[in-house]
């Protein structure tokens, strides 16, 4: 146990994020929270398929004389982590949307609270 603890911490850290976040977007009442938690839950994903992409004595994609072609396995794909780079680009961008809705709505409602937001809607 202690073992698997130790060799997979990584991927508990990301569990950790990724649950921390999911509870800040559904049990918080308050909207920046809510996107707060939201901010979390997409790092814990992102985390996660860079540690998985990582490779353990891995080098850049660039050919090496040394090495040579021959051992393909050496490189690391860099593939994941330029996908990575995107989804960091549209997370920023969905989290400055979401904060200039989230200054719309106060100022139409003079509040961020979802059960008070609720009865003034309505």
């Amino acid at each position: 146990m202690i073992d698997m603890l130790r060799n997979y911490y990584p991927y508990w850290l990301c569990f950790l994020l990724l649950t921390l976040g999911l509870y800040g977007m559904l049990v918080k009442k308050n909207l920046v929270k809510k996107v707060i938690g939201m901010t979390i839950f997409q790092a814990s994903i992102i985390l996660f398929f860079v540690i998985t992409a990582y490779k353990s004595g891995g080098t850049v994609p660039v050919i090496d004389p040394s090495r040579g072609a021959a051992e393909a396995a050496a490189y690391i794909n860099p593939l994941p982590h330029t996908l990575m780079l995107t989804a960091i680009v549209v997370g920023v961008a969905t989290v400055g949307v979401a904060f200039a809705l989230l200054i719309r709505i106060h100022e139409g409602y003079g509040t961020l609270e979802e059960d008070i937001l609720k009865e003034r809607m309505q």
